[in-house]
């Protein structure tokens, strides 16, 4: 089969590799309907996160289930299913516990897993997945091909974006910053509206991005960084700043606009893969009260939340894809993101 493999800075090729096999009882084997590239993809492409060695890359797909193993109870061939952006089992104590990214017997796509088997990379023709009952969520029937875009939110910026929201605490009337207009602050932007905050300030400096913005809830556009934003955030916010900040780049620089745009006693949720070195000014955090609160998402735990207003269009998280692309052109989707020519860019093997 073809699958993406990373060898090092700007450097994506498509390859062929060996098929996925079932191998341990509980695995599954999914021909993949759509992938995409994430944000935090473009660290290794950027040369931020080293290369050491080529290796498989994707962590997001919707598909069609092939195969099952022998030990597989809940998942069926031909069903359409979503994977989170991990492998869990969705049964451990860390998975009963919310926290299914800690999963005691699962890990990451494009790694071998704990059992002596290979998790393919999701930017391929078919991934297996070592844990097919704990990982994939079937939807109730085939959904239409346009549903496909935000079925695949889903599997990360769309659950990442309401983990963001979650982890600060938003609810009906919250006041909300959301730091970062990349996919998942645009879908944190879209969770805030939907859990109820009153006001949704998006910063953002690309007009693209904060039509979408706008799109999704956001009543006040801040294109100001540093003080002059926060002065702004304060302005707009009764001179005390926001209720919830949602953090959702992951440099040293957003996590300091985010503390300082909350009211004392505030909130931030922060689900930016950490870059940059973002260190917590814990003097700042103890003399206003400003709490932090988030980390890696745990996306499985909110699919069968969010999956009805899916499917019956409550939510149309899928226009932050903006551009797609069929997967021969991988090197080209990972240009387009680095680029900021696209917001996130929806492959199609």
């Amino acid at each position: 089969m073809l699958a993406t493999v990373i060898y090092g800075e700007r450097d994506v090729r498509l390859e062929e590799v060996p098929d996925p096999e079932l191998s341990t009882g509980g695995d599954a084997i999914v021909r993949v309907v759509a992938a995409c590239v994430c944000g935090s993809d473009l660290w290794p492409y950027r040369g931020v996160a080293p290369t050491t060695e080529p290796h498989r890359i994707g962590h997001e797909f919707v598909g069609i289930v092939e195969q099952i193993g022998a030990d597989v109870s809940t998942i069926k061939v031909g069903d359409f299913v979503i994977a989170p952006f991990y492998d869990c089992d969705n049964t451990c104590v860390n998975c009963r516990n919310g926290v299914s990214t800690s999963c005691l017997n699962g890990g990451w796509w494009g790694a071998d897993d704990r059992m002596g088997g290979f998790a393919d990379g999701a930017q391929g023709e078919r991934v297996r997945v070592p844990h097919a009952d704990g990982s994939l969520v079937a939807t109730p029937e085939q959904p239409d091909d346009a549903l496909v875009p935000s079925l695949l939110t889903l599997a990360d910026v769309m659950g990442t974006g309401h983990h963001a929201a979650m982890s600060a605490g938003v609810t009906a009337g919250s006041t909300v910053v959301v730091v970062g207009d990349g996919a998942v602050g645009l879908c944190a932007i879209l969770a805030s509206k939907r859990l109820g905050a009153s006001r949704i300030i998006a910063m953002s400096r690309h007009a693209d991005r904060q039509a979408v913005a706008r799109e999704f809830g956001a009543t006040d556009i801040v294109e100001l960084r540093g003080d002059e934003g926060v002065a702004r955030v304060q302005e707009l916010l009764d001179g005390i700043g926001a209720d919830c900040v949602l953090e959702c780049v992951g440099t040293e620089e957003s996590m300091d606009q985010a503390i300082r745009s909350a009211r004392p006693g505030g909130m931030v949720g922060y689900v930016g893969v950490p870059n940059g070195g973002p260190v917590l000014p814990v003097r700042t955090l103890f003399g206003t009260n400003v709490g932090v609160n988030g980390g890696v998402a745990s996306v499985r735990a909110y699919v069968e939340e969010l999956l009805p207003e899916v499917l019956s269009g409550a939510l149309n998280p899928g226009r932050v894809f903006d551009l797609q692309l069929p997967l021969a052109e991988v090197a080209e989707a990972y240009a387009a993101m680095d680029e900021r020519r696209a917001i996130k860019v929806l492959l199609r093997p």
